[in-house]
């Protein structure tokens, strides 16, 4: 029998999975694992999918996605000062096909990516799929910002492309402007591509949040902007996607796109735009207030923690507690009744991510759970 694809050998399956699923194998496990808002999708979004499907929108739509889509979301990233043209964008199955088919048109094999880490693990392996290799920018000593003298270290002859992700999973952290600066100073000089995954973008807590496609617009022609219904409008079920990209670039993704899933459904697409007009701000505003209490409750329980700005995670300093990030999880799952995500799991030992995308009364539960076990170490 002939070897399946040697890269995909050298890759595990998804870790937080691994540590939900040991959540959802322990009765009344307080789980604090996945980046899955508890909200339900806004009435209307359901509402528009309910009449296509009674209108019949039941056929191929076109392969980058329905005209009046396209134009909806043109227009709305207009209102935040991107600036693409319809015929510039392409709707995708989630944030996930649209890095994969980015990431398919741009790599030959042994090109590199560097990915500043901690970063979700998707990336790395959509990378290695494409026979591409990681180059991992650790952040963890610089605030979880990005350092231009070690990024000049690790982008060489074979760089293809960096991976800006701000908000940031899993820190909630959010690139300032000297972060920003030093990758479009780095891109500027040696030509690789900005692939700037936004998907949290609508999830920051501050006013001010930039974006890199928006401060720097000299390099459209270098950018990909992916972004995705799934965090803001509670829709991860429903696998919307789109990334934007300048006509030329765009133009090789779209080929990848076509071939890899054809397009998405034609029913979700009116959904779409109808939730694009719905306020985000009200689940925002809950995510604020939960970040603030676990600042607080892991602040109490001696956890350093940088602040996080957007999503809806926080990433403790679990270095102190004599373990590593994988069997404090385990231990807190077996032992205590709640479960989060290593750090390693986002390529940073020490560390562990808390997802407060849940009730009220579970974050509560949880972070009591885990003070408890703190308590008794």
């Amino acid at each position: 029998m002939k070897k399946t694809n040697s890269d995909l050998a050298l890759l595990a399956t998804s870790g937080i999975r691994r540590f939900n699923a040991l959540a959802n194998a322990t009765p009344g496990c307080v789980k604090l694992t996945l980046g899955e808002p508890e909200f339900d999708t806004p009435a209307a979004v359901k509402e528009a999918v309910a009449r296509a499907l009674a209108e019949g929108q039941t056929h191929y739509p076109p392969n980058n996605g329905k005209a009046s889509l396209l134009a909806a979301l043109s227009s709305y990233m207009g209102e935040q000062g991107l600036a693409y043209a319809p015929e510039e964008l392409i709707v995708t199955c989630g944030a996930t096909e649209a890095l994969s088919a980015t990431l398919q048109a741009l790599l030959d094999p042994g090109d590199e990516v560097v990915v500043p880490v901690p970063a979700f693990g998707l990336y790395e392996t959509v990378v290695r799929a494409a026979h591409g290799e990681v180059r991992f920018l650790d952040t963890s000593s610089d605030g979880f910002a990005i350092d231009e003298d070690r990024l000049r270290a690790v982008v060489g002859e074979r760089t293809k492309a960096i991976v800006v992700t701000s908000p940031n999973n899993p820190t909630g952290c959010v690139y300032g402007a000297a972060s920003l600066d030093a990758v479009a100073r780095v891109a500027a000089e040696t030509g690789i591509y900005v692939i700037c995954d936004d998907v949290y973008n609508r999830l920051c807590y501050a006013e001010g949040c930039e974006r890199f496609a928006c401060r720097h617009p000299e390099l459209r022609d270098q950018t990909v902007v992916v972004d995705s219904f799934s965090k803001p409008w509670a829709m991860t079920g429903w696998r919307i996607g789109w990334l934007a990209a300048a006509p030329a670039l765009k133009a090789q993704i779209e080929k990848m796109h076509q071939y890899l899933i054809s397009s998405i459904p034609t029913f979700v697409q009116d959904a779409a735009v109808v939730a694009l007009g719905c306020d985000v701000a009200p689940m925002r505003e809950t995510y604020r207030r939960r970040r603030d209490l676990v600042v607080e409750r892991l602040g109490r329980m001696g956890l350093p923690l940088t602040r996080p700005e957007g999503a809806f995670y926080a990433f403790p300093d679990v270095s102190g507690l004599g373990m590593g990030s994988e069997e404090l999880c385990e231990r807190l799952v077996r032992e205590a009744g709640v479960a989060c995500v290593p750090g390693t799991c986002f390529g940073c030992e020490g560390f562990m991510r808390l997802s407060y995308c849940v009730a009220d009364d579970q974050l509560e539960l949880g972070l009591d759970r885990l003070e408890g076990f703190l308590a008794a170490l």
